[in-house]
């Protein structure tokens, strides 16, 4: 057993730590080393969703004494930068199991310290946990969740007062004063006065806010006519989702009843990630019973849709995260163009893995798309930033959009709402999702997108990991299927390395472990360790002109063809 693990499991056996705690690492020490070794290895670290991990005893676990010295430190940063005020955090939780438990230790102390707790009393959805945060005027916010990753684990979001996720300098600062919390500072014991429990008013606000930013005066025999099913894959969702619908007029919405009850333990699903075709199986059964239009599934903290909709041939295809988001922002764009609002001070988000379509998008409007690194929180301090400019909507990849900024998050609970507006008014002209889609394809050009994740678990994973990146950077790929490399970007050191002419620019975007290839005929390759879990990530971009609709079949029969030779070329199959 390595000597460091062992002292930090042994500091974990004083009177610190309670009795449960204590008995459960004396068990791991004498019957299960690799787990103790997996528990202690490391400290959980704050990723690009915050920190996730496994629930369980040490310091690379998520129980009551990491989050503790979490919040024990926010709270003293909280107290250092806000010195005179009064300061306020709202917190809320998915339905994930201990999320209820870990959320009142949570809360218990930041009361300790002297902070007004807002904390919701059941599970709601992490977007209104943003929307909260500014709504009820907090400095801060956590929401207890582990997105779409397996029953296991839980995690721990921290949002800022504009209603983003922490970035920098925040989140370095706020680590630092973590790291230096002793465990034997945490105040577990709570002020319940200054803890007060919140639902009813703050949803109906958050509803009416969600009905505002997106929808868009379609007609009630339109939303009518429209059949949706929907299905919350056992998640916090069915708190809003239904209601925001039902409220903005859509009747027809039928929800998978086997996945409307949450359920920590996702018992339908392998995964409870909208990104995967298989969490939407129950959904398109019902769909095709029904013979509904759309499905819209959400991830356990309704940050995440998937969307699937009916093709060319009646059938129901799943759509990805870059089809939803320029599907979204394109519908977004042209409602700003005919109520004349755009004026040159507007902008669109997205992100450095995702779609090049975005760009053409926001050129062809005369909006400005900017783009920044992996997650939301990046798009939400383009917000903050810019406040010159209105932000229209964007997103990323990752099966997420923002509407507008009344939620500074990926919101599913909007864009499902958004995604249905935009399905009613294409049914009610004769079109489809699925057809405005293939238009957009030759307005703007034909766009396809592909994802390869591997996962690399435990400590062997993440230096596999490490090593593939290392020589992905050390060792750039020259040719890839058959065309040349000619522009890398490593947003690790900053730079941008032209290979045809060796110049190299320095990219003034934060840093961040990201190498991408550009090649001379338009494809785009990413490659990023994931910040949530332990995979390492490959985004495939690829794209053709087609001058109508009719062309579209061929063309992306090439492209997936291109896309299989380029996975084949990095041997990331």
């Amino acid at each position: 057993m390595d000597k460091q693990i062992l002292d930090k499991a042994n500091e974990w056996l004083t009177p610190v730590f309670d009795n449960a705690t204590q008995e459960a690492i004396k068990k791991m020490i004498a019957d299960s080393p690799k787990e103790l070794e997996e528990s202690f290895y490391k400290n959980l670290e704050f990723g690009t969703g915050g920190m996730r991990g496994v629930m369980g005893v040490g310091t690379n676990r998520i129980n009551k004494y990491t989050l503790g010295k979490n919040t024990q430190g926010l709270s003293d940063y909280m107290h250092s930068v806000f010195a005179g005020r009064e300061l306020k955090v709202a917190i809320a939780y998915d339905c994930r199991h201990n999320s209820d438990t870990l959320a009142k230790t949570v809360a218990d102390v930041f009361s300790a310290n002297g902070i007004k707790v807002y904390l919701f009393s059941e599970l709601r959805p992490t977007p209104e946990l943003s929307f909260a945060l500014k709504y009820l005027k907090c400095q801060a916010g956590i929401v207890l969740t582990a997105s779409h990753n397996p029953p296991e684990y839980n995690g721990y979001k921290v949002y800022w007062e504009d209603g983003g996720q922490l970035v920098p300098p925040q989140d370095g600062e706020i680590i630092k004063v973590i790291e230096a919390t002793e465990y034997g500072a945490i105040k577990f014991e709570a002020n319940n006065d200054l803890i007060e429990y919140i639902d009813h008013e703050v949803d109906e606000a958050f509803k009416k806010s969600s009905i505002e930013n997106a929808s868009f005066n379609t007609p009630q025999e339109a939303k009518d006519a429209l059949q949706i099913v929907f299905t919350p894959l056992h998640g916090t969702s069915i708190t809003a989702v239904p209601g925001v619908l039902e409220s903005a007029g859509y009747k027809n919405v039928h929800i998978v009843p086997e996945q409307a009850v949450p359920n920590g333990d996702f018992p339908t699903v392998k995964s409870p990630n909208p990104e995967e075709p298989e969490a939407l199986t129950m959904a398109l059964a019902l769909a095709d019973k029904l013979n509904a239009d759309i499905v819209v599934g959400t991830d356990p903290d309704c940050d995440r849709l998937g969307v699937a909709v009916r093709n060319n041939d009646g059938r129901m295809i799943l759509l990805n995260g870059n089809q939803t988001m320029v599907l979204m922002t394109h519908f977004l764009l042209e409602q700003w163009r005919k109520a004349g609002k755009i004026n040159g001070k507007q902008f669109i988000g997205s992100t450095i893995v995702s779609t090049p379509m975005m760009m053409e998008l926001g050129s062809a409007y005369g909006v400005e798309c900017k783009v920044g690194l992996t997650g939301f929180k990046w798009i939400a301090k383009m917000i903050k930033d810019f406040p010159e400019l209105l932000f229209i909507g964007g997103g990323e990849e990752s099966f997420g959009f923002m509407v507008g900024d009344a939620v500074r998050d990926k919101d599913a609970v909007a864009a499902t709402l958004l995604v249905c507006e935009i399905a009613a008014l294409a049914k009610a002209k004769d079109s489809s999702v699925y057809k405005e889609l293939l238009q957009m394809y030759v307005d703007f050009g034909f766009y396809k997108e592909h994802l390869v994740s591997l996962t690399k678990k435990g400590i062997e994973g993440l230096a596999e990991i490490n090593r593939m990146m290392v020589n992905m950077r050390n060792n750039p790929v020259q040719e890839i299927n058959g065309e040349r490399v000619i522009v890398v970007e490593d947003y690790k050191n900053s730079t941008a390395k032209n290979l045809l002419t060796g110049e190299a620019e320095t990219m003034s975007i934060p840093k961040s472990d990201v190498l991408i290839y550009y090649t001379e005929d338009g494809a785009k390759i990413a490659a990023r360790p994931s910040g949530t879990e332990p995979k390492i990530k490959f985004y495939i971009s690829v794209n053709a002109e087609i001058s109508s609709t009719d062309d579209f079949a061929e063309a992306e029969k090439q492209l997936d063809a291109k896309i299989k030779n380029i996975i084949s070329d990095l041997g990331i199959q």
